[in-house]
């Protein structure tokens, strides 16, 4: 298997955008949700939204995560897109990005292909932060137990940490909380 240390990153210029990231069912959309509630500028999570969008395209969830490199490059295309649209100069919060694709890569035994080396490498973030996990819980678009959530947790924190990133780990707390932390720590 492709791993990043294989290649070399060169990250692109500057960005004012922060990453909340972690394993599944960590709170992530929670707390986007709750900064943007504040005013934040705030992005969405595309392996949901690709999900929801192939499923109202007549999709099962089975069918559309059955090919998993299919998913992950749809999933990895959005992503692309949607970073790409965003000023640079802006603060912006962002659920997951593309960096998360590399752990999920891992995480489905697929080889990284020059589409994700290509987007990492032009991939800047001011600061990740990472939601410590909370108790597994499962939802329709999930496939995940809690022996996936912990290994997908820690193969997203090994991503960003051999990308060379800030990364800011955010304790278990009420969700209010966890979004203070956060906003005390940028």
């Amino acid at each position: 298997m492709n791993h990043i240390r294989d290649s070399k990153i060169k990250h692109s210029e500057e960005t004012n955008w922060y990453v909340i990231t972690g394993g599944p069912s960590t709170g992530k959309t929670t707390t986007i949700d709750l900064l943007q509630k504040q005013g934040y500028h705030t992005t969405i999570e595309h392996a949901r939204h690709y999900i929801d969008t192939m499923h109202n395209e007549g999709n099962s969830v089975k069918e559309i995560r059955s090919n998993k490199k299919k998913f992950q490059l749809g999933v990895l295309d959005m992503q692309i897109a949607q970073e790409g649209s965003l000023n640079k100069e802006d603060m912006v919060f962002l659920d997951r990005a593309i960096p998360d694709a590399m752990a999920y890569y891992q995480f489905l035994n697929l080889d990284y292909d020059e589409k994700l080396l290509n987007a990492v490498n032009g991939v800047s973030y001011k600061k990740i932060f990472i939601l410590d996990r909370l108790p597994f819980t499962k939802d329709y678009a999930r496939t995940e137990n809690e022996d996936d959530q912990k290994l997908i947790h820690q193969l997203i924190i090994e991503s960003y940490t051999n990308l060379g990133f800030t990364i800011v780990f955010v304790p278990v707390l009420p969700p209010e909380e966890r979004v203070k932390f956060i906003l005390d720590n940028l």
